[in-house]
């Protein structure tokens, strides 16, 4: 099945109305696909979505991630499956284990071997999604039941580190990167990804990356909007091991440098913007996951975004 190479992050987390009124707008205005997140502190995406599958009748909707260890794969089975009625053609389902500080330290639950997890949920999820039925017994799980219906739709998976990138060339539909330098992913992730699926005897799957995009010209207004936000995330361990081994090690006091701002986030106006954008997409990634970081006129910079998203859609198209 093609997909579009261009996406957009879901700005809206904090509401249902507004999340489903946002996804009605960006369908409105050409954007041919967004995705969200399901986190600890984030409204629940597959509800969000079955609200806005009703709404809408294009656009494409992915999930970027569900947590594995918070819920169990038969119950997301049936939600994808409802998912899929709903949008048919049009949902993408991306899964994956999130960071220790969040599943031990948030839910009290014990990890384990995360891949190892993401490897057995995976296998049992596609049989409950893919047949409607599944006999799994696993060092995690033990499953053997059958449910209403099937739905053919794609899993993919989170992958930061090489080793889950292999994994998801092994056995996803696709990868899902969030928040790595272009270079880590075109050196490091392609190849692990490739190598996973080579190991399978299987086409390499799609390669998503997401990519912080700050709408001005001002370079010091750009690194004062996004060193919060990348800095967030250099919080988890695995997100800055991940910056050190791209070659971005994380300052002293934790928080990025400008060397990997300047690297990392695109930015400019639109026209800059779309031209970053189509030389990523030129240089071998499958497709682009766009998050807007808003600085004074959030409405504004999300209609402006859309038009570049959408633009680059019709250049582009799908693959």
């Amino acid at each position: 099945m093609a997909w579009p190479r261009i996406s957009l992050d879901q700005l809206e987390r904090s509401s249902a109305t507004r999340a489903v009124d946002f996804i009605r707008r960006a369908e409105a205005r050409g954007v041919p696909m967004v995705w969200s997140v399901t986190g600890s502190r984030s409204l629940d995406a597959m509800t969000v979505f079955a609200a806005a599958a009703v709404q809408t009748s294009q656009i494409g909707l992915g999930t970027a991630i569900v947590p594995t260890y918070t819920r169990h794969p038969v119950v997301l089975a049936q939600q994808a499956i409802a998912l899929d009625q709903l949008a048919p053609g049009r949902f993408r389902l991306g899964i994956g284990p999130s960071h220790r500080p969040t599943i031990e330290g948030a839910y009290g639950i014990p990890m384990g071997r995360p891949l190892d997890h993401l490897r057995e949920y995976l296998t049992a999820l596609r049989a409950l999604l893919w047949e409607g039925s599944v006999d799994f017994e696993g060092q995690y799980f033990h499953i053997k039941t059958q449910i209403v219906g099937t739905a053919r739709v794609p899993i993919y998976t989170s992958a930061l580190r090489p080793n889950a990138f292999r994994l998801a060339g092994e056995i996803a539909d696709g990868a899902i990167s969030w928040m790595c330098p272009a270079e880590y992913l075109l050196e490091r992730a392609l190849p692990a990804l490739e190598a996973g699926a080579e190991r399978a005897g299987r086409p390499r799957p799609r390669l998503v990356a997401h990519v912080p995009v700050v709408l001005t010209t001002d370079r010091a207004t750009m690194l004062e909007l996004a060193r919060p936000v990348v800095g967030g995330y250099g919080r988890q361990p695995f997100y800055a091991q991940m910056f050190a081994t791209a070659g971005y090690p994380l300052l002293a006091d934790g928080t990025p440098s400008d060397d990997l701002l300047d690297h990392l986030v695109v930015w400019g106006n639109e026209e800059r913007v779309g031209e970053r954008l189509a030389e990523l997409l030129e240089r071998g990634i499958d497709e682009l996951l766009v998050m807007l970081i808003p600085s004074a006129a959030p409405a504004e910079e999300e209609e402006r975004l859309a038009g570049v998203l959408t633009r680059l859609h019709q250049q582009f198209g799908t693959r």
